[in-house]
């Protein structure tokens, strides 16, 4: 069953902003920060994960881990459903994150390598074992620009 999205107000999005800054800041740490008693920045958290709203997650960087290429594949499926195709794909080590999007492909990949060697096998052995892809479409990172966690943009309207 799916949960209802949950209102977040104010002391909320507060409470999001400085475990975004620091993920490992204590209860107390936040509430004094924002005014607050430990127990009410407790039962705020425990409400908000407790509906999906929230979740607090170490977040590595891929250099720091040898990925030394990273890569989007837009691919067009044929034969299977997109889904299928999708859910295959996120078997493979490499691939980080899977979307079904719409235009011209149907599905796009996002891929961390630690070199480019391993981008040949990558494409002729492990994405071509799977039915149903008809394309692909890489493109290689040349630098990341921008790269955040946030999973959704929470801040209230003029803040």
């Amino acid at each position: 069953m799916d949960k209802a999205p949950i209102s977040m107000d104010d002391i909320d999005r507060a409470i999001v902003v400085h475990l975004r800054r620091n993920g490992r800041a204590t209860n107390q740490q936040i509430a004094d920060q924002l005014s607050l008693t430990a127990a009410t920045v407790s039962a705020r958290i425990r409400r908000m994960e407790e509906a999906d709203a929230l979740r607090v997650v170490a977040v590595s960087d891929f250099s720091a881990h040898g990925y030394n290429v990273l890569l989007e594949i837009a691919i067009e499926v044929d034969g299977r459903p997109a889904s299928e195709v999708a859910e295959a794909l996120t078997l493979l080590p490499e691939v980080f994150a899977v979307h079904l999007v719409t235009g011209r492909y149907d599905i796009d990949i996002l891929v961390a390598l630690h070199d480019f060697e391993e981008l040949s096998d990558l494409m002729m052995n492990k994405l071509a074992r799977i039915g149903g892809i008809r394309s692909l479409m890489p493109a290689i990172a040349i630098d990341v620009v921008k790269y955040e966690f946030d999973v959704a943009p929470i801040e209230a309207k003029g803040m």
